[in-house]
């Protein structure tokens, strides 16, 4: 609840501090005091757009803040945890220059504007009668009916699944969108590793193919240079081996002393001549055992020639071409897991979508029993309202189109008259009735939830007499429940508040400044006597005001 409101050079408010208790508190004052100025003063520290027009004459800033008891409120507590801000405290605060611009902080750290307004929305709601837009907005009328329903979490719930849904069925179009261009994709891919799997190329091969084309092309010409060896080594009469016979031959048959230091180089002439004899042999082996073939080069420039113009094909080197047909198989086999992709995520779509509409049928069928309950209880409170012959109604009607919160639209209607058919609150209800329409509504949602703080901005225009002191009395009944605080023109209601605020404003020469203060016993009876009987206060309106207030005090308890 509000505790606090500090307000520094706002309108015509140089500084005002107030302090806040549970329970209902009227606000009062002459037409002009400044009542709307405490309004303003708090709309700003919840998140409203400020002017400089609001800031006091003279002053280079207006300084406002608001201090909340959020000890009760776990979803504002859950707000500032999931910030990292302390959970211990709400302070609010909002400052706004001579030049029009602003700063915001909560507990201490600054914040926007508009975590301002999120905020406070955990907090406080704020009732007026030309400003009920809470009231008017679809979305507020199933919270209404949620809470009252007591499924808040299941909503939740819901509306965790719709995001899942949501989620994968973007994520299905957008594959189901790009399918006819991974299928031409994966047709091309096909084609061309079928082509790489004819080629059938290993790793060494084309190496080895280079070399045997090699060999192959020059083999005739070896094979004639073998031959031509050969014979140069064992040719009957010129060959290598004839002429070292003769000279090995000769050389042993030297006569002489000397013949002994020949013997080393007759050894090396035998020598040469078993290398040469050998020599002779493989070279004739050589030449008889190879044949010339020219279908197998044939075959190898063939096959060279493939290698190359499917290189060309895909663009790369020929010695890519076996990475090349892992990379393509890969990518193929990946494109072709993508149609078990896609089935699995329409499955799982189905079985979402499934989820969603048992659980969205389940909310349906408590808010059908709900609203029936809900209604009737409004029509009670209306009827202490002075509007017994209006007819309340919650219509709660099927959508075709699934929303997080459910399949279902809520809307809260009424007949203001007899025997004319229920319209929704925006189209029906002027704003005297709209404003006892939301007290009623307050009135009822206060025995389903925790409420936060309310604040009815002249709920009571437009009535008297009895039906005065009956809004006093719900009002106070409210403030059983929360925090509540009217601004309010009436004595009936202002006596059954348990706390009394007296604005007034105040002039002289130099300036006019706006004073609030929290009322006794006697400050109370005189208050009242006020808007009993105007600015002369005589012995009887001062003693109608003690007999009201008295009567409301005892009636409360």
């Amino acid at each position: 609840m509000l505790i606090q409101l500090a307000i520094r050079d706002f309108a015509i408010v140089d500084t005002l501090d107030l302090d806040f208790q549970a329970g209902m508190t009227a606000i009062t004052g002459e037409t002009g005091a400044g009542k709307s100025i405490l309004l303003g003063a708090l709309g700003l520290c919840l998140g409203e757009r400020a002017d400089a027009g609001g800031v006091r004459h003279g002053a280079e800033r207006a300084d406002l803040s608001a201090r909340f008891d959020i000890t009760a409120r776990e979803e504002a507590r859950a707000w500032l945890a999931d910030r990292e801000l302390p959970v211990d405290d709400c302070l609010m605060r909002r400052v706004v220059t001579a030049s029009g611009r602003s700063k915001a902080w909560i507990n201490g750290q600054p914040c926007t504007v508009a975590d301002l307004r999120e905020l406070g929305e955990c907090l406080i709601d704020v009732h007026s009668q030309h400003a009920h837009q809470a009231l008017l907005n679809e979305e507020t009328h199933r919270r209404l009916l949620d809470d009252a329903a007591g499924h808040r979490q299941e909503v939740d719930a819901l509306a965790a699944l719709h995001r899942q849904w949501h989620t994968l069925r973007r994520q299905y179009r957008e594959r189901s969108e790009n399918d006819e261009e991974r299928q031409a994709r994966s047709q091309l891919l096909r084609y061309q590793v079928e082509e790489l799997d004819q080629l059938d190329l290993q790793p060494d091969e084309l190496v080895e193919l280079e070399q045997e084309q090699e060999t192959l092309a020059h083999l005739e010409e070896t094979l004639h240079e073998a031959q031509f060896a050969a014979d140069s080594c064992d040719h009957e009469e010129s060959g290598a081996l004839t002429l070292l016979g003769q000279a090995t031959l000769r050389l042993s048959r030297t006569p002489g002393s000397d013949r002994g230091s020949l013997a080393e180089a007759l050894g090396m002439l035998n020598d040469a001549q078993i290398q040469l004899e050998e020599a002779a042999r493989e070279l004739h082996h050589y030449v008889e055992s190879t044949e010339l073939d020219p279908q197998r080069l044939a075959w190898v420039d063939e096959r060279l020639g493939e290698i190359h113009r499917i290189a060309r094909k895909h663009h790369v080197m020929p010695e890519e071409l076996v990475d090349l047909h892992q990379r393509l198989r890969q990518e193929l086999e990946t494109l072709d897991g993508g149609d078990d992709d896609l089935e699995t995520l329409r499955s799982r779509l189905d079985e979402l979508r499934q989820q969603y509409r048992d659980a969205a049928r389940r909310i349906s069928e408590t808010r059908q029993r709900t609203a029936e309950t809900f209604a009737t209880q409004v029509q009670e409170q209306l009827a202490f309202l002075g509007m017994g012959k209006a007819h309340f109604a919650v219509e709660v009607t099927p959508l075709d189109t699934p929303q997080p919160h459910g399949m279902d639209r809520v809307s809260l209607q009424i007949s203001a008259n007899p025997g004319q058919p229920t319209r929704p609150l925006a189209k029906v209800a002027s704003g005297g009735e709209l404003s006892r329409v939301s007290l009623a509504i307050q009135v009822v949602a206060a025995s389903h939830s925790t409420l936060a703080t309310l604040v009815f901005d002249e709920v009571d225009v437009g009535i008297s007499g009895a039906t005065a002191e009956i809004v006093g009395q719900l009002l106070r009944r409210l403030g059983a429940h929360a925090q509540v605080m009217t601004v309010t023109h009436l004595p009936q209601v202002a006596a059954q508040a348990h706390q009394h605020l007296h604005i007034e404003k105040q002039s002289d020469d130099h300036a006019t400044r706006t004073q609030m203060a929290q009322l006794d016993d006697a400050g109370r009876v005189r208050e009242l006597a006020r808007m009993l009987g105007g600015v002369k206060l005589s012995d009887r309106t001062l003693a109608h005001a003690r007999e009201m207030l008295a009567a409301s005090q005892s009636a409360a308890h």
